[in-house]
């Protein structure tokens, strides 16, 4: 009887948590589908496969992430092999570079002796390098006006300083590498250091070395395996520039945020931050032996990677944060406060793992569209929803056990300050022999700085606006062009003559009059359909001249030659002579960016191959083509002029 009453009550109670489990799957498959619904017509398994391969790529993984990234692009392609959406397609392109990348670096990897690594927040990690006091400003200031961004808080601009490199946002919201000189009691206007440095995404914390010859910083578009990899450019005294800057390679860079690199000035220690193994409001901060060349190998085996790129301390304990500095006497009280509250910020950082890996678990099983992965994926959600509770419990009774010791301060009339605690442990000696010290330094003030204004830089694009403007520079530029000449005058015009054009060209003939035109065109077929539009401003007398590198020509001889520039275009190619044969993820940036353009492979007397990329007929395109490759540190690139311009008729 009593058995049978126990084995209802159980079948109950394991029937209502079936019901629970049930209950949880539909009110999670409702959420998908809402946030599915809106989406494009991408299948949810391509998604699902691209975070996959994320995941792989950032567990060091690349040769798998490559065979998922393959098998995501082919669940986007129809029976003819054509993509569904070209969108995905380019996005996953871009990943398949980036395992390749880190196919690549696996080649070559350091292994560096771990002196000591902290954590800190990420909104004053900076401030614990040994960087001089108080020369870190707060953002926004005049230099850097764009506060917000995730890791680049503040801008290193020591007093008596002569030059600054700082990052900064154009105009696009992209953050670059700029600098600034000071000249007598003014500093220069603030200009891009180098466009090999410059990326379409952000550069950040620009750090010189001790001698001045090698620049560190941190990009999110260069070369890369993803996330902000760490770079070194190096000062060419003989081109007096910055040289095509050059990934650092694992562990320094990898698959996470990497960033804010420097070597100490007493040559022992190399410094970095990164996000790698941190909740998302902190960063570790690693303290490295400095090595002046270090000897790379390969490692292929990928758990061997990951875990070098951990960079754990030898002998790293929990002991090692609880050196307290000699400011604060330590006694059993103060070491019990400060016991509690590391371990009230390490439950914290486990919440928000927990809380992180059920953010993932939800957004795979929005992408899925496999059934057992979804079930799967439920067992998972709710077993981490059901551990949260339990971590949010001891989190509290931490706390409140913390609350329960400044209590007992208070109540024996010591006065505590947890800040300056904190601070003090912050300072704290890491490592059994390092002799290495985390000291956190004070802010710096504002900057203020007597800055040059940019200098004017005038449109010459055919306008017609409210008010015209006279062209800034008169002379003209080379090649064939047309005009529209509106009036001659005795005297000089002024701008209410113009009628609101722009921009206006003045010339004084022999006999002291001034002509006045109006716009530059390139062809007879686009100042043709300009010339209407100042007819009707009022210059019924108005019509187009034509020269030819700044010497006035008929129209038909200008035309002529425009026909033949035509015939006979410029055209350009990118010869590229790499040191070594190109591995592949080399090879797939180049085709990446020189896509539809012809890729051939010569080799000389010496055995020395060169890829020939072209033909362009847009120089820009080409520069653009010799920047990415010299950022990838490949080897020799040249921008070569295949057919030059035609010679005047």
């Amino acid at each position: 009887m009593h058995t049978q009453m126990r084995e209802g009550i159980f079948n109950e109670m394991r029937g209502f948590s079936m019901f629970l489990k049930v209950l949880c799957t539909i009110i999670i498959s409702s959420y998908c589908f809402s946030a599915v619904s809106a989406r494009p017509s991408v299948p949810r398994k391509a998604d699902s496969l691209l975070l996959q391969a994320d995941d792989l790529r950032k567990a060091y993984r690349f040769e798998e992430s490559l065979e998922v990234l393959k098998d995501a692009m082919e669940s986007v392609k129809d029976s003819s092999g054509t993509s569904l959406d070209s969108a995905f397609t380019a996005l996953a392109s871009d990943r398949i570079l980036l395992a390749e990348n880190g196919r690549a670096m696996s080649g070559f990897v350091d292994n560096p002796v771990v002196v000591a690594r902290h954590r800190f927040s990420v909104s004053d990690f900076f401030l614990y390098y040994p960087f001089r006091d108080s020369s870190w400003r707060s953002v926004p200031n005049q230099l850097d006006s764009v506060a917000g961004h995730p890791y680049s808080k503040a801008l290193y601009a020591p007093d008596g300083a002569d030059v600054i490199y700082y990052s900064a946002v154009d105009s696009e919201g992209i953050r670059n590498i700029c600098m600034t000189e000071k000249k007598d009691t003014v500093w220069t206007t603030p200009a891009l250091i180098n466009e090999q440095m410059t990326s379409a995404s952000d550069e950040i914390y620009p750090v010189l070395s001790p001698d001045g010859k090698t620049m560190y910083f941190a990009s999110a578009g260069l070369y890369g395996v993803g996330g902000y990899d760490l770079y070194a450019s190096e000062w060419n005294e003989e081109g007096a520039d910055w040289s095509a800057p050059v990934n650092l390679g694992f562990p320094y860079s990898s698959p996470a945020d990497d960033f804010l690199y420097m070597n100490t000035p007493d040559g022992k220690f190399t410094i970095f931050a990164s996000n790698r193994d941190c909740s998302k409001d902190s960063v570790y901060v690693y303290v490295l032996e400095y090595v002046s060349m270090p000897v790379r190998k390969a490692i292929e085996d990928s758990a061997e990677l990951e875990q070098l790129s951990h960079l754990v301390p030898l002998g790293d304990s929990a002991d090692r944060n609880k050196n307290v500095s000699a400011e604060i006497p330590e006694n059993l009280d103060t070491r019990r406060y400060m016991d509690k509250m590391a371990q009230v910020r390490a439950i914290r950082d486990t919440l928000a793992v927990f809380e992180s890996r059920l953010e993932n678990d939800r957004n795979l099983y929005v992408m899925s569209s496999d059934a057992d992965e979804r079930i799967l994926l439920t067992n998972r959600i709710l077993a981490t929803e059901a551990q949260i509770p339990a971590i949010q419990d001891s989190l509290g009774r931490a706390s409140d056990e913390l609350r329960k010791i400044e209590m007992e301060f208070l109540f024996n009339g010591v006065v505590i300050d947890p800040d300056t605690l904190m601070s003090a442990a912050d300072r704290e000696v890491v490592g059994d022999d390092a002799d290495y010290t985390f000291e956190r330094m004070n802010m710096g003030g504002p900057l203020q700085m007597d800055i040059l204004p940019p200098p004017v830089v005038f449109d010459y694009t055919f306008k017609v606006l409210d008010e015209g403007q006279f062209a800034l520079d008169n002379t003209l530029p080379q090649g064939v062009l047309y005009q529209i000449q509106i009036f001659t005058m005795g005297t000089q015009a002024s701008v209410r003559n113009l009628r609101g054009l722009s921009p206006v060209f003045e010339q004084k003939t022999a006999s002291g009059r001034y002509v006045y035109r109006v716009g530059v065109f390139r062809s007879y077929k686009d100042v043709l359909a300009k010339l209407n539009t100042v007819k009707r401003l009022g210059f019924k007398s108005a019509f187009i001249v034509a020269f030819n590198d700044g010497k006035e020509v008929t129209i038909s001889k200008a035309r002529a030659l425009e026909a033949k520039e035509k015939e006979n275009p410029v055209f350009y190619q990118v010869l590229i002579t790499p040191e070594a044969e190109l591995d592949e993820a080399a090879s797939s940036g180049i085709r990446q960016q020189a896509s539809g353009k012809d890729i051939a492979k010569t080799e000389n007397e010496a055995g020395h191959i060169t890829y020939i990329v072209g033909p362009y007929t847009d120089k820009a395109s080409a520069e653009a083509l010799k920047t990415f490759a010299e950022a990838m540190g490949i080897g020799q690139v040249e921008l070569k002029t295949i057919k030059e311009k035609a010679e005047n008729l």
